[in-house]
């Protein structure tokens, strides 16, 4: 009997991850599962909660391990949106998962017990997963690295009144680092001791142990959203964490079976409906004889699709483990971001370079989403709110375009042509992203605006990018991109060519303002109607311009807000 070919199914590959230490082996998982279900459904882990099934409320947040380098990456994600075998290779946590052997608390944990920091108790499962990721990513390297700068006899001097802002347990010594470099303390260990010999100035001090900042906490716990306790016990316990017994993670061994499976991944079934491969070049075979997969890159968009409107995918083509895309290249004039590079370091490299960046970058979604969800993928999804893409057309960004037939380049908004449509053929994946570094020696003056109901976590009713360069008085160069205007993102080009050889003055301002209101014809929709939208891209216009002159508080990015009880 012969089967129509169409009727062939592909083998579905054995995922492999690590979880409490061991090796889980799950075969016959369909290609298009989320992590969620996996977790909830198939495992029985129902610690992990479903809310929003979009990345938005973060009740689904579990950390991933994976190697880069030679070092273990934490990161916390959304398990709702995340396709299960996109973690084939790396380790994960739940909730069930952080607490001691004995029962002891992380404390992640117990910091949230101690601040009163969970109400309903719905939303702290993902709370105490984005503290993790926290603590894994920012205390315990920092642990580790002051432990072993102590002086002779190991003792930790502390700061007057430091005493007191610690319960119950003051960090008074460090006796040995365990393999993996995390912190072990003596039992019972309380109070506060010189170093031996005398104490010594440069000696490390308990500010050494508490890395998280209330800014930085309010900016790693903004993609998790609480509707009861409120956001002041939370972030309070963010910042105890790292005063309490530290957590001990075996960092060498977990690397040792993550390079095992590594190994092993390479190995898997060839003819697999989830393809998942390493390198550029099979990359490029599979795109070319499957030009029909559905490519995914993060999945933050593509998981909506599963989740909201329950689109099966016979073949999946994740491109988020090949080598090649995964780095960021530091070449003359220019930054290389490959596709594969989480929009949490793809920002963290543009901020690098341009600082004024940073408020933006982390108004991007919430840290799960942007931890995801990658660069390449925003870019190469062409919709008209991606927020990435204005910032980049002003920074005069081209993509590089790969297939097997070879490589082709052009300017990023020359990508699209239509709504969610661009100019890749069938076979072509975007592989890299090429932005320009900061010009010399005029320095350019950049400033990205977005306009959401929400501030944190929401999409963009305008995205306006803007970046001139001022010389003398007079504008030499004007590049701008807007999202949220046209049916995909766009450069002004109307207005950056009225703009060039004019004096930088309110009037000059005021005739762009004009010329920019009437290059797009935005339309309405539930985020804001096309009257907004048109009348806000002139006003953000007027609003660089005082900004350029030295005008503050105009911003809402300006404002610091109090903490409310």
């Amino acid at each position: 009997m012969t089967t129509h070919p169409s009727a062939v199914q592909p083998a579905v590959k054995i995922l492999r991850f690590i979880r409490r230490g061991e090796v889980v082996n799950l075969g016959n998982v369909p290609p298009g599962r989320t992590v969620l279900e996996l977790l909830r459904e198939d495992l029985g882990c129902t610690g992990t909660k479903e809310g929003c099934g979009e990345g938005d409320c973060g009740a689904c947040t579990v950390v991933l391990g994976q190697i880069e380098g030679d070092a273990l990456r934490f990161r916390a994600v959304n398990s709702c949106i995340r396709l299960a075998h996109s973690i084939d290779g790396m380790a994960l946590w739940t909730v069930e998962d952080i607490a001691a052997e004995d029962g002891a608390l992380h404390p992640a944990q117990q910091a949230m017990v101690q601040c009163h920091a969970s109400q309903c108790g719905f939303c702290t499962p993902g709370f105490v997963m984005s503290l993790f990721g926290m603590y894994q990513s920012h205390i315990a390297p920092t642990l580790a690295t002051a432990c072993a700068s102590l002086p002779p006899g190991g003792a930790l001097r502390l700061r007057p009144g430091e005493a007191d802002a610690v319960a119950p347990t003051l960090v008074t010594a460090c006796t040995s680092l365990p393999p993996g470099g995390a912190l072990r303390l003596r039992p019972g260990e309380a109070g506060s001791a010189a170093p031996a010999g005398g104490e010594a100035e440069d000696s490390p001090t308990l500010a050494t142990f508490q890395p998280i900042t209330r800014a930085l906490a309010k900016e790693e716990l903004s993609g998790n959203l609480c509707r009861c306790t409120g956001y002041r016990p939370i972030l309070d316990a963010a910042q105890m964490m790292g005063s309490l017994p530290p957590a001990t993670l075996d960092q060498d061994t977990l690397l040792s079976k993550l390079e095992l499976l590594a190994q092993a991944g390479y190995a898997q079934e060839v003819d697999s409906a989830y393809k998942l491969p390493y390198t550029l070049a099979d990359l490029l075979k599979d795109r070319a004889a499957h030009p029909n997969a559905q490519l995914v890159a993060g999945c933050t968009d593509v998981g909506l699709w599963v989740t909201k409107q329950q689109r099966q995918f016979g073949e999946i083509l994740d491109l988020t483990q090949v080598e090649e895309l995964r780095h960021i290249e530091d070449q003359p004039g220019h930054l290389l971001i490959g596709a594969a590079v989480t929009l949490a370091d793809a920002f963290a490299a543009l901020v690098k370079g341009r600082p004024q960046l940073h408020n933006f970058a982390s108004r991007f979604a919430g840290l799960p989403v942007r931890n995801s969800g990658t660069l390449g993928g925003n870019v190469a999804n062409g919709s008209p709110i991606g927020d990435s893409m204005p910032l980049l057309i002003a920074l005069n960004a081209e993509v590089i375009l790969m297939s097997e037939r070879g490589r082709r380049e052009m300017p990023l908004e020359q990508l699209y042509t239509g709504y969610r449509q661009t100019v890749m053929a069938a076979d072509e994946v975007l592989a890299w992203i090429r932005v320009p570094k900061p010009g010399r020696p005029h320095p350019e003056l950049l400033r990205v605006y977005k306009i959401s109901k929400r501030y944190d976590d929401d999409i963009s009713a305008v995205c306006l990018a803007i970046n001139l360069h001022i010389e003398q008085g007079v504008v030499a160069r004007a590049s701008i991109g807007a999202g949220g205007v046209a049916a995909t993102p766009v450069r002004a080009a109307n207005t950056e060519a009225f703009l060039t050889g004019q004096p930088w003055t309110l009037d000059t301002v005021r005739q762009a303002m004009n010329v920019l209101r009437a290059e797009f014809a935005p339309i309405s929709d539930m985020r804001a109607s096309s009257a907004y939208r048109t009348e806000v891209l002139g006003k953000l216009l007027e609003r660089y311009w005082l900004e350029s002159q030295g005008m503050q508080q105009i911003n809402l990015a300006s404002f610091v807000l109090e903490d409310t009880v």
